[in-house]
Formats: C-alpha cells, structure tokens, sequence
C-alpha cells in the first residue's frame, strides 16, 4: 500500500481526475482518495515513482506519507 499527499487537490472534480490517472496503471489494485485530507491511498505493487509521475502528469504533484508500519 501507498499513501501520498495530493496538496492541490480539493474538489469533487480533482477526486476523479486522480482516481482516473492512477486506476488503469499497471500494478494498481484499488485506489481511495480523502479529498479533506488531500490524500490517496493506493494497494497493489505499483511504484511510488509511477503514481507520483503519473499525477505529475495531470498537473497534481504528490509527495510520499510517512506512516507507522502496522505489526
């Protein structure tokens, strides 16, 4: 799983151009964006440099989320 932050993201209309750039990558299995936290959350193997690259792409730079690793 990934987690990214999307700063610029904020409408219902952002929401669907990123779940649109990221879904038919290879390696994407599902993706969840919070558009009130400005986050995406990603499952499958695909890369952190693909899914950063591809919202870069649209115009939505993205950085990495750290988080604590559940045990």
């Amino acid at each position: 799983m990934s987690l990214l932050s999307v700063p610029d993201m904020s409408c219902g209309h952002c929401k669907a151009s990123v779940e649109a750039a990221l879904a038919p990558l290879p390696g994407v299995q599902a993706v969840v964006v919070d558009v009130v936290t400005r986050q995406v959350q990603i499952t499958g193997p695909a890369t952190v440099p693909t899914l950063i690259a591809a919202l870069a792409s649209i115009g939505f730079p993205a950085l990495t989320v750290s988080h604590p690793v559940d045990n």
